[in-house]
């Protein structure tokens, strides 16, 4: 196994919309030095600040005294595991409305979840929805 497959970083916010720059960072250090191509480079960031997002604005309702837990380890040379937990009361993910449907085309926001299922190669929702897992190959 690869000496990056042991890789495992952490990361803790506070519930700031404004600290997602450090999120983006950290993704940003984390892709590239397990050498992912651009486009996953990509589908990482927009899946992973989606999740963030989330838990600042909807998890944690943006309370600065409540924080946001970002985990990342590489499963092997190929693929990673990035958890995003928060403080929140949870939700039932399978009970969202679906973004894609005539009448939800115009609504603002709602895609959250949306987008991390389409760029996330795995994803899994756990503690009662306060948790997102999301791995993605190389």
């Amino acid at each position: 196994m690869h000496a990056e497959a042991q890789m495992v970083k952490d990361l803790e916010i506070t519930s700031n919309p404004e600290r997602i720059h450090e999120v983006e960072q950290f993704i940003e250090v984390i892709c590239e030095s397990l050498g992912f191509k651009d486009d996953v480079l990509g589908k990482v960031m927009l899946a992973i600040t989606e999740a963030v997002n989330n838990s600042i604005y909807h998890g944690n309702q943006c309370d600065e005294t409540k924080l946001v837990f970002i985990h990342c380890s590489a499963l092997s040379p190929y693929r990673i595991l990035i958890a995003v937990e928060d403080q929140g009361n949870g939700f039932d993910p399978e009970g969202l409305p679906d973004p894609t449907a005539p009448e939800n085309l115009t609504n603002y926001g709602g895609r959250g979840v949306f987008i991390m299922r389409s760029y996330a190669d795995e994803i899994r929702f756990d503690k009662g929805g306060r948790r997102v897992e999301m791995v993605f190959n190389i």
